[in-house]
């Protein structure tokens, strides 16, 4: 439920390259992590802080959210639901998708 309405929330923005990761018996941290890309610090912290205010209407969420005021790197921590918003150039340094997908190791 959470993670679907996370999902919606990344492409009714406009976020790019949306990568959903499931966790369930790889971390205790959160059931899902989500990765996406906004193409500016604006976008990166527009997309984070809509998607933060539209789980607390819907689901009275009060997410942990950090990195917004750059809008370099967003982490927002939802408690089931982990969502990395990345500017194109950070996401790619920082890659990730690699550490958490199976079969990426390495590449």
């Amino acid at each position: 439920m959470i993670l679907e309405a996370v999902l919606t929330s990344l492409d009714d923005d406009k976020a790019e390259d949306i990568v959903q990761i499931d966790l369930r018996g790889k971390s205790a941290m959160a059931d899902a992590m989500v990765i996406a890309t906004g193409r500016s610090s604006r976008q990166v912290a527009a997309i984070s802080e809509k998607l933060v205010d539209r789980l607390k209407q819907a689901y009275g969420l009060h997410c942990k959210i950090e990195g917004k005021d750059t809008g370099d790197w967003v982490l927002i921590d939802t408690g089931d639901v982990v969502v990395h918003v990345f500017r194109p150039e950070v996401r790619d340094f920082y890659q990730l998708e690699k550490m958490w997908l199976p079969g990426q190791a390495g590449q």
